[in-house]
């Protein structure tokens, strides 16, 4: 008992057993790695913390420093449950980067607390024994101290010997407060030192690692993955810091310094593009970020056109992103508008829409434009300056289409109007322009049929157009009345689904009657046989718990991140229905679309892919950097593969070399949206047009 004397070991020693066994929580609720290396760093950090923060309110008095330990222990306590509820919620930790846009959806907060399953307020029970011991045995050490400390064998009861007897034990206190201050000190600098070099430590690095430790801690930029290396008490300051002043670091590449062009095989497929231009620039930059990414991106390969190569010219088209949309609605009975589609179109089998922490908003701006958005970042607001040439709407501009954008929301969670208009979309027309009834109230959402029906009424009078539409009818909450979710409650009266689901499947049947109205506004105005309908989701209905997903589908949707899979259809009159095999997300739908209506566009300048050609990938990338193909399931977090049949397996060289294809096409995804590359792709490339014509003129 003697060695809790010392007020500064005491409040660390008591404020690391808090974090270190609410960390130990932390890790068993959430299925995250605990008896592995590169605990011994989380275990470090932990000890940093505790005894930084013992240090600095050892200034205080012996109260006021047992209480200022227990706030931090409460604040990291709170701050736990909350990164574990959105990763339960939204399958992504979160940074401080999308505070922002937390304070835009404060209506889902209920929701969101209502989500949180209750074992994991477990984690509280480490704080709860804390402050119980600081309230009933922090004040007996107190007295033990001073009767170790205090020769009581002179009996005599003197106020001057009360006084004298003070006067040692508060020089004693002194003393022993300074040279604890100094050892913690000197201790804190050490530990500062060793947690720096096990950031490189080789023995921490798994052999499958998907990004280097030190790398992640200088830009926590894919929270999943530095929340299992830093741990939730040690992550909030690596975020912090990234929060307070971003990592301009350039993660190294094989494309640093060149760039090795693709050899073509001449056939009657092959694109032919000038890369003159890009080549002069490329050799001329002298930007790190950009050179890097004019030596990646002009290095890729030029997909041949196939047989699918036009099938679509000078057809319509409407991509249509489906709100909160996942495999319940391809059910006959319930949604017969989207099942025909379904199964009169093209369908594929393994669609997923990965999530991150602003699922919505990026995963519209990475279907728009075939990159991988930001993981810790709400892109769709945080860049909305930028400018992307090479989006779906341009390529269909340059091809002479009339351009247009709908949603039947305001701009409270996103900056759509702008970064529409500067994503080349002709008109963005909003939920106040178009005229269509809507409720500030979170829950109240508009018709889909509305927004089809105000849509219709616009492209009635376009001869070639295409056009986006985001849906709004299917989001949360659904544990609440609301006028959509009761709207076809008595559909399901006599199912044995619980009335969360029964509000949400409400909530789709309102958009499966918009896209009825969709199909029979086109016929009356005799545009369904000349025109493409795209169907793809955002993500999986957030609010719904994983117990409701798994007893509608019979099976466990948290494994694989299987709760990620969406339904991805291209449905036209004139096709034959087929149903794909092949893995892919939204991040292919740009490319694809831009070989099956034939357009002018060049396919290094997309990381997703076309679907259909012969070199297609056939691999799903998950946010975090984890991936699956018909082999195999990476998981990124605990750098592990598990294996479809283990007869049939990767080398750990094709593995390695898989990861870092993967890890480039994120982090140079990342790297073009933070330097707006296209725009100056587009600009640079220009300028060097005018320049050598000026030259040409002036030899002539």
């Amino acid at each position: 008992m003697r060695i809790f004397y010392n007020n500064v070991f005491k409040n660390y020693f008591f404020l690391m057993l808090t974090l270190v066994i609410e960390e130990v929580i932390f890790r068993l609720i959430l299925h995250m790695p605990l008896l592995e290396m590169h605990m011994l760093r989380i275990f470090l950090g932990i000890n940093i913390i505790s005894l930084i923060c013992s240090l600095l309110f050892s200034f205080f008095g012996r109260i006021i420093s047992n209480v200022l330990i227990s706030v931090v222990a409460a604040f990291f306590t709170v701050y736990a449950i909350i990164q574990a509820g959105f990763k339960h919620f939204l399958g992504s930790f979160v940074s401080l980067t999308l505070f922002k846009q937390g304070m835009t959806a404060q209506g889902y907060l209920k929701e969101f607390i209502n989500s949180i399953p209750k074992n994991y307020y477990l984690m509280a029970i480490p704080l709860v024994i804390l402050i119980i011991f600081y309230i009933f045995y922090d004040y007996r050490i107190k007295v033990l101290e001073k009767n170790d400390t205090i020769d009581f064998s002179d009996k005599f009861d003197s106020e001057e010997r009360k006084k004298l007897d003070d006067q040692i034990l508060a020089k004693k206190r002194r003393k022993r407060l300074i040279n604890s201050k100094i050892n913690a000190l000197v201790i804190s600098i050490v530990l500062g030192v060793g947690y720096y070099f096990l950031l490189t430590a080789s023995f921490l690095q798994k052999d499958l690692q998907f990004k280097d430790t030190k790398v992640l801690f200088d830009n926590p930029s894919m929270p999943n993955l530095a929340m299992n290396q830093f741990g939730s008490s040690m992550y909030f300051f690596v975020d912090l810091k990234g929060f307070i002043k971003p990592s301009n670091s350039i993660e190294s590449s094989v494309y640093d310094n060149k760039y090795t062009k693709q050899e073509q095989v001449y056939s009657d497929y092959i694109r032919n593009i000038d890369d003159s231009l890009w080549e002069q620039l490329t050799k001329d930059e002298k930007r790190t970020d950009y050179k890097k990414l004019n030596n990646y991106f002009i290095s890729q390969n030029i997909t041949d056109k196939n047989d699918f190569t036009g099938m679509f010219k000078d057809k319509n088209l409407i991509v249509i992103m489906m709100e909160s949309t996942n495999n319940i609605i391809l059910n006959e009975d319930y949604f017969p508008n989207v099942y025909k589609l379904y199964t009169e179109g093209w369908s594929w089998e393994n669609s997923y829409s990965p999530r991150s922490a602003c699922a919505t908003g990026n995963n519209e701006l990475a279907g728009m434009t075939s990159l991988y958005t930001i993981n810790n970042s709400c892109n769709i607001n945080d860049y909305v300056n930028n400018i992307y040439p090479e989006s779906i709407f341009n390529l269909f501009n340059n091809a002479k289409y009339t351009t247009s954008s709908y949603h039947n929301y305001t701009e409270q969670y996103y900056s759509r109007n702008k970064m529409h208009t500067n994503l080349g979309s002709g008109h963005y027309y909003g939920v106040q322009e178009l005229g269509i009834p809507y409720s500030n109230a979170y829950k109240e959402w508009p018709s889909d049929v509305d927004l089809v029906n105000k849509m219709l009424d616009i492209t009635e009078k376009q001869d070639k157009f295409m056009v986006w539409l985001t849906t709004a009818s299917a989001n949360l909450p659904y544990e609440e009345s609301s006028e959509l979710g009761d709207k076809y409650l008595d559909l399901f009266a006599n199912t044995n689904y619980n009335t969360s689901l029964k509000r949400y499947m409400s909530k789709l049947k309102e958009f499966d009657e918009a896209i009825g109205a969709l199909l029979e506004g086109l016929e009356e105005q005799g545009k369904l046989d000349d025109t493409v309908i795209v169907l793809y989701a955002d993500h999986y209905p957030f609010g719904l718990s994983t117990d409701t997903l798994n007893s509608y589908f019979d099976s466990n949707v948290t494994e694989q991140n299987e709760v990620d899979k969406t339904p991805f259809i291209i449905y036209s009159p004139s096709i034959q229905s087929q149903k794909f095999s092949e893995y892919t997300s939204y991040i292919n739908i740009t490319p694809t679309l831009a070989n099956l209506f034939g357009l002018d566009y060049d396919p290094r300048l997309y990381v997703g892919q076309d679907l259909l050609s012969k070199t297609y990938e056939n691999r799903i990338i998950f946010a975090d950097g984890s991936w699956k193909d018909k082999k195999a399931y990476y998981d990124a977090v605990t750098g592990t593969i598990t294996y479809v049949d283990v007869n049939n397996v990767y080398t750990d060289e094709e593995l390695k070399d898989i990861n870092t294809v993967v890890r480039e096409k994120i982090s140079m995804s990342n790297l073009a949206i933070k330097t707006n590359y296209f725009n100056y792709l587009e600009n640079a490339k220009e300028e060097l047009r005018v320049q050598n014509v000026g030259e040409g003129e002036k030899n002539n």
